[in-house]
């Protein structure tokens, strides 16, 4: 573990010092990436080692991005701020958890998806603080040391691979076990002794930190927000498909899928704005019936076999 964990803080270091030398564009797409990447990574830790199909990230999302607005325009230095983001993210998940995790499969689903919707309305009423529906600025950085394209890089890319060496590290510890107990069998897992309603608030609050840590860069990033765009459902759809894409459940498969995601945004989406919303969902149909694990499931098999391979009978 010690290893990967060392070998992710080099890869991390080289990309962002190879990146940075990189054009706009480059630079701009690497961002996204590390946005993307730790999204992904972030559902995945509720969504593919608990099982839990949470719908919730976009409220996260845009919490995180008001607590760093409304920080900063405050004058709380952005690290400050971001830390905050997250903090409160992962605290109102908590507070969340103990009303909703109790519910389980569409039950859930359906319960964490209106969390965006009743914090956009919340935020769009709360005009003194939030700006409601007219947004809020961010103050810009100081991008004397380094541009503010390559900072917010380093930011995003740093969070990625926190994020990735969380998941290593839940991946070996006793939290990812009675997680993945949860995911098999809730009901069995009880009986052997997890705690499952303990299990599934940390897993849950873990999950939530990291996307409120992306929700705070972004604000900044962007350095002007409004309820539309930082709860904006497809915050929520990206992160599964992605963790779709490359593998539920897997260490490295957030990665992949991310990647993969925005190889197909960039190359292909942008041309068919219209029907992308119809494209997510049929992609997310079609993974489930044919690649229920993913890319990294192709590895050493064939992709034909995969697509006429026969369902056991149950």
């Amino acid at each position: 573990m010690t290893l990967r964990l060392v070998l992710i803080a080099a890869a991390t270091v080289l990309a962002i010092f190879g990146l940075a030398q990189a054009d706009a564009y480059v630079i701009r797409l690497a961002t996204i990436f590390g946005m993307y990447a730790t999204l992904a990574l972030s559902w995945n830790i509720i969504g593919g080692f608990a099982g839990y199909p949470s719908f919730a990230t976009a409220a996260f999302f845009g919490l995180g991005a008001y607590i760093t607005a409304v920080g900063q325009n405050a004058g709380l230095p952005l690290p400050v701020a971001v830390a905050l983001s997250g903090a409160v993210a992962a605290l109102f998940a908590g507070l969340l958890g103990t009303a909703i995790l109790h519910l389980r499969g569409r039950y859930f689903a359906i319960a964490s998806l209106v969390v965006a919707e009743v914090l956009r309305e919340l935020t769009n009423s709360w005009t003194d603080v939030t700006g409601g529906g007219m947004g809020i600025n961010l103050p810009l950085i100081d991008g004397s040391v380094i541009g503010q394209a390559q900072f917010y890089l380093v930011a995003m890319l740093s969070l990625a691979a926190i994020a990735l060496a969380a998941t290593i590290w839940l991946d070996r510890s006793r939290l990812g076990m009675a997680l993945r107990c949860i995911a098999q069998n809730e009901d069995a897992a009880q009986i052997i002794g997890v705690d499952t309603r303990k299990a599934k608030t940390f897993g849950f609050m873990l999950s939530s930190l990291f996307v409120g840590f992306v929700g705070g860069v972004y604000a900044s990033w962007v350095t002007y927000i409004d309820p539309t765009d930082v709860y904006d459902g497809a915050l929520s759809i990206k992160p599964i498909l992605m963790a779709l894409l490359g593998g539920v459940g897997t260490i490295f498969g957030p990665l992949l899928g991310a990647f993969t995601y925005l190889a197909l945004e960039e190359l292909l989406w942008r041309n068919l704005l219209e029907f992308h919303a119809g494209i997510l969902g049929l992609m997310v149909v079609l993974l489930v019936l044919f690649l229920p694990g993913g890319l990294s499931e192709i590895r050493g098999r064939g992709l034909f076999h995969l697509l006429t391979r026969r369902r056991q009978p149950s």
